[in-house]
């Protein structure tokens, strides 16, 4: 489990909160998830308490020394519900939900034959009163159940409804049948049955549905190594991969699962890690370099020393942000939520008034309103309201992290669609944080490639950035370069040495000025190099300059493709960096941006995103997610540029981990598509409820003649839920544009 340090009742005092996240059973709407978090939010120690019905997920936040985890289980069991530390529970309800499908479809399919070809005359009715009587009160039960439940709990969700059309089909049947009403009256107890099964039947495909919502997460899920070779005193041993531990050495060979997280001993390979980064090209590991758990090595033999195992590991910590992401409810659920816990008791209200109208006030028969009564009590639904916006959500974040976008949170997804400015931090952002040299010039005293390796000759004797740009550059052309001796490091200024005898000279152009050398003769181009931003460095021996050369730190891949999406979208961009105001202007000219901040101290970068957040702008703020923590906490949505194997560290919102620029926009553009199905789910399940409760009550009897019998009422109620999950899984097709 996950401890956190919460505020407590004053400023000085802090509490140990643990988060604990169990799959709960026996919900069977909205109603009933908000039965368990109203019921949690009483118990001393816990912090709040949210439940994904779409998931069948509880995360609940509690003080670890007032209540624990099996405490919280016994708590929930009190509700009527049942909580299980397993997560891999689906395959096995959905296999027990099929079979009292099965049940119940067995029993009830010779009901409507019997009904309609009376083999056994009056005779008949007896047998479909015991077969309906063997639905009702097996595959029936779980409705009376979750509605005992319900009310005890002083709530009602859809099994009350459900329960309430079915007891009153059969026991309205059942005094028929033994003459109570005369010997005239109609039994239907195919409404009953048919109405169990169809609910049956919706349910178990409404389940099927939202396991595909999380594939993506059971597949993670399913990445982990079982098995793993332990190498202890030279001899290698076979053990689950659970047993090992921190500094442990594991040998693994070509083409298996690297079983834990750690640094390469000894050996050299390639490694994919597309399963975790979601970066399809494999990453070549020598001895010293990290590795991922789960992650599949190629074509070496490695021995890797374990530095993280267990909850720890990256893939772990992964699995638990999605987990909590999906546990958490978005802003938009609330308007759902609302409407549920007015919903049934209005629902029954109506179902009554429909009964009354068509009965006492149009002089019906009474079956006719009894049936009418009972079709708006089946209908009507608030599970498609319930799973509106957390299949959405479960769908949209798993799309994200097979795409290498990490959503820490459901409300995530739904504020980064409405974002309206991006700010980026410059250096590692949108650009690599390298220099690399850009042009050169000379004063003919030399050739280029001379000028290249005495800068660098002289650059290899110091750590500045630019220094190493240098001699990067003169190795990637295969330059020799020589030994100077007697270096002198003048702070802020450069460098003074001897190369064969001669004083050579290498810094900036204050160091020009206190050398007395002139740099005139490339002032033209120096001056050109400045205004594009760019920094310099002059190269003179025996005080007389030889040239110059111009460094830039170049701008990463796809960093202007990204601007110009984001522009494409509506959004403004802003760049905040440390650099001075010409370098700032021109990466910002180059880029396209609306604005720049330049020279912010890295402790100022938080006042600027308030900045923005001041003038009512919905601000995201783009960077390291360590350097710019503050920043990143401050900005209505934190994106932190990351690594697979540093993910665990990052602090935004929403995390990179492929480390890609370009996925700022793609993240962006998921948030809206998601954001987008919730509102077509919210609109179509609003909808259906205003529609479909009127055509239950008849409203369109008396024109088109035409009523909506209970049982395909309860189909109908069905399959809208289904259709909202359908809905929501249609998000998959975003997946091959990201």
């Amino acid at each position: 489990m996950e401890n956190y340090a919460k505020n407590g009742t004053s400023e000085t005092q802090k509490r140990s909160v643990q988060t604990s996240i169990f799959a709960i059973q026996g919900m069977s709407c909205a109603r009933c998830a908000q039965t368990i978090e109203k019921g949690l939010s009483r118990v001393p120690g816990v912090e709040s308490a949210t439940v994904n019905f779409a998931a069948e997920k509880l995360s609940v936040d509690h003080n670890p020394t007032q209540i624990d985890a099996d405490e919280l289980v016994a708590r929930i069991k009190k509700l009527g519900y049942r909580a299980l530390p397993d997560k891999d529970t689906d395959l096995r309800v959905d296999r027990v939900q099929l079979y009292w499908l099965l049940l119940s479809a067995i029993l009830t399919m010779p009901i409507m034959p019997l009904m309609w070809l009376r083999p056994f005359g009056q005779s008949t009715d007896y047998l479909v009163f015991v077969l309906s009587t063997l639905v009702q009160f097996s595959a029936g039960l779980t409705f009376y159940h979750g509605g005992w439940t319900a009310l005890k709990n002083r709530s009602a969700n859809m099994d009350v409804l459900v329960a309430m059309g079915i007891t009153a089909a059969y026991v309205y049947s059942l005094l028929a049948l033994f003459g109570i009403f005369g010997q005239a009256e109609d039994v239907f107890f195919e409404t009953s049955a048919m109405l169990i099964t169809f609910v049956r039947f919706g349910k178990w495909l409404e389940l099927r549905a939202k396991g595909q919502a999380g594939q993506a997460l059971k597949a993670l899920l399913k990445l982990q190594a079982d098995r793993a070779v332990l190498l202890l005193d030279g001899v290698e041993q076979d053990i689950p991969a659970s047993q090992l531990k921190e500094d442990d050495l594991v040998v693994v060979k070509p083409g298996e699962k690297i079983p834990v997280d750690g640094i390469v001993a000894e050996g050299q390979s390639t490694v994919d890690e597309s399963m975790v980064t979601g970066e399809a090209v494999p990453v070549t590991k020598e001895t010293g370099d990290q590795v991922i758990g789960a992650t599949i090595n190629l074509n070496g033999h490695l021995v890797i020393r374990a530095t993280r195992v267990g909850s720890e590991s990256v893939l772990a910590q992964i699995v638990r942000m999605v987990e909590l992401a999906q546990a958490d409810k978005a802003p938009i659920q609330r308007l759902a939520d609302q409407v549920s816990n007015w919903f049934v008791p209005a629902v029954a209200l109506f179902a009554l008034s429909t009964f009354l109208i068509w009965f006492m006030a149009i002089e019906t028969s009474f079956l006719f309103a009894f049936k009418m009564a009972i079709a708006v009590l089946v209908i009507a639904c608030p599970c498609a309201l319930g799973l509106a916006t957390p299949t959405a959500i479960m769908v949209g974040s798993s799309v994200g992290l097979s795409a290498g976008l990490l959503f820490k949170r459901a409300s995530v997804l739904e504020t980064i669609a409405r974002l309206q400015v991006v700010l980026f931090d410059k250096t590692g952002t949108l650009t690599k944080g390298e220099f690399e040299v850009t042009e050169l010039a000379t004063t003919g005293r030399v050739r280029q490639d001379e000028l290249v390796m005495i800068a660098a000759a002289v650059e290899s004797n110091s750590n500045h950035p630019l220094a190493k740009g240098i001699v990067r550059y003169s190795r990637e052309h295969e330059l020799d370069i020589p030994v100077v001796r007697h270096v002198d490091e003048v702070g802020g200024h450069g460098l003074v040495c001897t190369l064969q005898g001669e004083k050579i000279v290498v810094g900036n152009d204050r160091l020009m000025n206190r050398e007395h050398i002139s740099v005139e003769a490339v002032e033209h181009q120096v001056n050109n190099w400045i205004s594009k931003g760019q920094s310099v460095i002059y190269v003179a021996k025996d005080g007389q300059l030889l040239g110059a050369l111009a460094l830039a730190d170049t701008l990463k891949n796809g960093a202007d493709d990204t601007i110009i999406k984001l522009h494409q979208m509506g959004l403004k961009t802003a760049m905040i960096t440390g650099d001075r105001q010409a370098v700032a202007e021109a990466t910002a000219q180059q880029l396209g941006l609306d604005f720049f901040e330049a020279e912010v101290l890295p402790g100022d970068k938080m006042s600027v995103v308030k900045r923005y957040q001041q003038q009512g702008y919905l601000t995201g703020m783009v960077g390291d997610g360590i350097n710019d923590a503050p920043a990143l906490a401050q900005a209505d949505i934190g994106i932190a540029i990351g690594s697979g194997a540093d993910v665990a560290k990052e602090t935004g919102d929403l995390i990179l981990v492929k480390g890609d620029v370009r996925d700022v926009e793609k993240g962006i553009r998921l948030g809206r598509q998601t954001l987008a199905k919730i509102k077509q789910n919210l609109f179509w399940a609003f909808f259906y409820n205003v529609v479909g409760i009127p055509v239950a009550a008849g409203v369109f009897y008396p024109i088109f003649e035409v009523a909506l019998k209970p049982e395909f009422a309860g189909l109908a109620m069905a399959f809208s839920s289904v259709s909202v999950v359908l809905n929501s899984l249609a998000l998959k097709r975003v997946a091959k544009d990201l």
